[in-house]
């Protein structure tokens, strides 16, 4: 029987395999709760051990059942995504799900990857487009449905293509909707080609709205070293329920994205006027996420900057080739 919380109703996951990026806290440990609610096995993926093996703690407090599978990756390191890849790629079992939802937001100084790119961009859209290229195989075999995070600083947002990096001069707010629009564009992109190359593979895009999560708190790790005045502020409206989500709220449309039926190259967010917060809908996409020229030119250039290609929509019998940047 479904298993239904909130306002979005999950089918039984049993014997179906996810990966969900950023599943420690937030809105990530939300979505990895619920898919290991409903059955599926859940690899959790995160950069702080501890950390992963409290959230897995948790979630087994609450279902003991629970099959989770933690393990370690550095989302801003391409090298720390490869050795990811060719881990699960080695036991060779099929991934059905993969949710793009890990970020880093606003660092209030300009830095930069292991591999020399601009944090934000880095860490939100390469290293997740890294990952999904290299699971490829996984997830074709799999018939997977890939969802990424965006958010709804993109709605305004665009790709500088003569300053990709943010280096002059640097904004973290404009970096930061930047990534979050790249993310959407080969969100959408990489259902394109999956229906041209016939890889099997669903794709869709979410949006969390606004929610009290750790994106904007104090973060030392990224030079933050107190909450920031936003996150105060959200935190009051969301304890009245005004305006913006929660927490749990802000996980359900990436949720509805990932496993409602019919929605390949769907858009979710949050259903209240704004889309700050609110039950989980199916919208229609952005303007930025709708310029598909842009999507195939940064799909191009993603491709050269982490050194992975995929296959060419041309057959369905090639695989991705991992060809680290040097």
């Amino acid at each position: 029987m479904p298993r239904t919380h909130d306002d979005v109703t999950i089918p039984d996951l049993t014997g179906r395999r996810a990966l969900v990026t950023g599943a420690s806290d937030g809105i990530g440990l939300g979505i990895a709760t619920r898919l290991a609610a409903a059955g599926a096995e859940v690899v959790m993926p995160v950069r702080n051990r501890r950390k992963g093996e409290a959230a897995a703690d948790r979630i087994r407090q609450q279902y003991p059942d629970a099959i989770l599978r933690l393990e370690e990756m550095d989302l801003s390191s391409l090298r720390s995504v490869a050795s990811l890849a060719d881990r699960l790629r080695s036991q060779g079992d099929p991934l059905h799900l993969l949710i793009g939802n890990a970020g880093v937001m606003t660092p209030p100084e300009r830095q930069e990857t292991e591999d020399g790119f601009e944090l934000q961009f880095g860490t939100n859209h390469l290293g997740h487009f890294a990952l999904v290229g290299q699971l490829l195989p996984l997830l074709r075999a799999g018939s997977a449905r890939v969802v990424m995070q965006t958010s709804i600083a993109a709605r305004r947002a665009r790709i500088d293509w003569e300053d990709l990096q943010s280096e002059r001069p640097y904004d973290g707010n404009r970096a930061y909707a930047a990534s979050k629009l790249a993310c959407a564009l080969v969100g959408f992109e990489l259902g394109r080609r999956s229906r041209a190359g016939g890889w099997g593979i669903t794709s869709a895009v979410s949006h969390p709205g606004v929610a009290p999560t750790s994106l904007l708190a104090a973060r030392p790790e990224v030079g933050r070293t107190q909450d920031t005045t936003a996150v105060r502020v959200i935190r009051w409206l969301s304890s009245r329920g005004l305006l913006v989500g929660t927490v749990d709220s802000a996980g359900e449309p990436a949720l509805l994205a990932a496993t409602g039926s019919d929605l390949d190259g769907a858009f979710t967010g949050p259903g209240w006027p704004g889309g700050l917060g609110g039950p989980a809908a199916r919208h229609q996409s952005w303007k930025p996420m709708r310029d598909e020229a842009a999507a195939a030119r940064l799909w191009t250039v993603s491709e050269e900057l982490s050194g992975v290609r995929f296959p060419e929509t041309t057959g369905r019998d090639q695989e991705p080739r991992p060809m680290m940047a040097g």
